[in-house]
């Protein structure tokens, strides 16, 4: 069993790869938005831990799993920061005194 640590590039990678195959390198890093230099980078380290392999071909390059048996641990942190926004009804209303407006 091998484990990731959830919230990781490594994790995104993973449930990528499990929803999607065949994928080439250049698919991945579309999907995932980051640079193929720095994916490359990535994959290459996990591929010397036996979890994925690499196939080049002449004009692509298929990323592959080998390893299935994986359980994700840790908490989930967020990706990027996500803003709320204020909704008009979620103001809170005023209570009723009982007086007139415009008197």
């Amino acid at each position: 069993m091998i484990e990731i640590k959830k919230g990781t590039l490594e994790e995104r990678i993973i449930k990528t790869l499990q929803e999607e195959y065949p994928i080439t390198l250049k698919e991945l890093s579309k999907k995932l938005g980051i640079s193929e230099n720095m994916l490359k980078a990535e994959l290459l380290k996990m591929q010397t831990k036996n979890i994925l392999v690499l196939e080049p071909l002449p004009d692509k390059i298929y990323v592959r799993l080998i390893r299935f048996d994986f359980m994700f641990v840790g908490k989930r942190s967020q990706y990027k920061f996500i803003k709320k926004k204020k909704m008009k009804g979620d103001k809170e209303e005023k209570e009723d005194d009982g007086s007139i407006m415009y008197g």
